[in-house]
């Protein structure tokens, strides 16, 4: 801490004497011309020790600086890459290298001029002619062999992760490929984007507890969305036939390396099409963007190849009597249900059976690797979905499931407006039991659903689930750029800047 309270109080000594002498700190623009990813393809093929006439003007962060006297030797780091820098005495105008020499420090912004050459090492370089200041950093950066190690600090202070770690940038640089990748798959089946009220008079589309917020103009309680489905369904009662939205979840649930309390969903809705359709369009989603972020359907998460090209399709509670040995349709009340979650050491408070799969599944989830739909959900579980044909206490639901995570969830969606108003009834009597992510009645949606819905397949996928997924990350903090942290209290905080 001493030694960064000297570098600190360096700093600021200069920044007083470059105010002395009317040098501006914080520039207001630089007319770029090239950056550094760009440079180092063009000039590639360039043999060491050559040079040449060619001027180019860059700008970025100085992340290290070697002065061996005449010669100074900088590494210049952009939003595309590095690049070295060179800077002469016979070369660089002499005011400038006096300039850099006494007030350039690592991590300031600097504007560059010069020339492209290759060393006799062969590092690409700009030997520079010219160097304006841009930005002067007060703090030092983290040391650049030890760098930020504490993986709470990464977090908290994303900004220097991304400086110091080119790895994560790269994650997020994949992720934003994710995004455009799902854009244009949708564009590609003839869907359209809209949008869906994030702040909800009554909540809905999902088990899962709301935040609450209040709205002062009328007077009334809101409620963070934690789902657009019941919006999204109403646009298909409107008319339009295939809707999609990419949009942001609150669910005020735990935190661990799959849940994040914001988080994003894309989720897409299908008129005349049912379960086996989405199963059908997910899993070419899923090809896709193998190949956009690997050029293969292949992929490999947390040391396990996984082929997107090969899925099976399980029912639930198959999968259940396979990895649990219980026969859950033998469960005939909420009694045999705590009775049964007592068994496998769950806690039964808030245990119905109703509930009990989503919980037993919890319990093995992990050890499903291929890609798995697992499919068939008991009718209880499912107040949006529509009754399987040939089987009516099922319902037509699809959980993808790849490397133990839960990608999403999708079903056939029940439109009957009689049997969906008697659901939202049931999950009512289980919110009065106190199940707190039982749904509670929208009867606007029924209302909706008594004008007529066509048949229709509803998809929602995890987001940040996908991103961990083609990025090999293990928990989901990686893949959110500011992921939701539990506050420092002043104490932490005061302890951590002064040890």
């Amino acid at each position: 801490m001493a030694r960064q309270d000297e570098i600190i109080k360096e700093r600021m000594r200069k920044i007083e004497e470059l105010k002395e002498k009317k040098v501006e700190l914080y520039a207001h623009s630089f007319d770029k011309k090239n950056g550094c990813a760009e440079l180092q393809e063009k000039y590639k093929d360039l043999k060491p020790e050559a040079k040449t006439s060619d001027k180019v003007k860059t700008a970025g962060r100085v992340m290290t600086i070697r002065d061996i006297g005449k010669l100074i030797f900088a590494d210049l780091k952009d939003g595309s890459g590095r690049i070295q820098l060179q800077l002469q005495e016979g070369e660089t105008d002499e005011k400038d290298m006096d300039f850099f020499k006494k007030y350039i420090d690592m991590g300031d912004f600097i504007g560059v001029e010069g020339k492209i050459v290759r060393t006799k090492r062969g590092e690409l370089s700009i030997l520079a002619d010219k160097v304006e200041l841009l930005t002067k950093a007060i703090l030092p950066l983290p040391e650049k062999w030890h760098g930020l190690q504490d993986k709470e600090e990464r977090y908290r202070k994303r900004y220097l992760d991304l400086i110091m770690n080119s790895d994560t940038r790269k994650v997020f640089e994949v992720r934003a490929k994710i995004m455009k990748v799902l854009r244009e798959f949708m564009e590609k089946n003839k869907f359209i984007e809209v949008e869906t009220p994030l702040l909800q008079p009554v909540y809905g589309g999902a088990h899962a507890k709301p935040f609450m917020t209040h709205c002062d103009a009328f007077n009334s309680d809101l409620f963070l969305s934690i789902a657009p489905e019941l919006y999204l369904k109403k646009a298909l009662v409107g008319g339009f036939e295939r809707v999609y939205e990419i949009t942001k979840k609150f669910r005020n649930e735990g935190v661990d390396k799959f849940h994040n309390p914001e988080h994003m969903t894309i989720e897409w809705y299908q008129s005349y099409a049912d379960y086996n359709d989405g199963m059908n369009l997910f899993e070419e989603l899923m090809r896709e963007i193998a190949k956009e972020v690997y050029g293969k359907t292949i992929i490999e998460y947390d040391g396990k190849k996984i082929d997107l090209k090969k899925w099976k399709r399980v029912p639930l509670l198959e999968a259940i009597k396979k990895y649990l040995n219980e026969d859950v349709s033998k469960v005939k009340n909420d009694e045999d249900a705590k009775n049964m979650a007592k068994k496998h050491g769950i806690n039964a408070d808030g245990i119905t059976k109703i509930n009990l799969p989503d919980e037993l599944l919890k319990l093995f989830r992990e050890n499903i690797i291929e890609p798995t739909f697992l499919i068939d959900y008991p009718i209880e579980m499912a107040p949006l979905a529509k009754p399987k044909k040939d089987d009516l206490t099922k319902a037509e639901i699809f959980q993808p499931i790849i490397a133990g995570m839960e990608i999403g969830r999708a079903y056939s969606e029940l439109n009957d407006p009689k049997l969906q108003g008697e659901h939202f009834d049931e999950q009512e009597e289980e919110r009065n039991i106190g199940n707190e992510e039982a749904m509670p009645a929208d009867r606007d949606f029924v209302s909706a659903l008594e004008y007529g819905m066509p048949p229709a397949c509803g998809v929602g996928i995890g987001v940040e689930r996908l991103v961990m997924l083609f990025t090999n990350s293990l928990t989901i903090r990686d893949v959110i750029l500011f992921p939701f942290m539990k506050p420092e209290s002043g104490r932490e905080k005061y302890e951590k800047e002064n040890t």
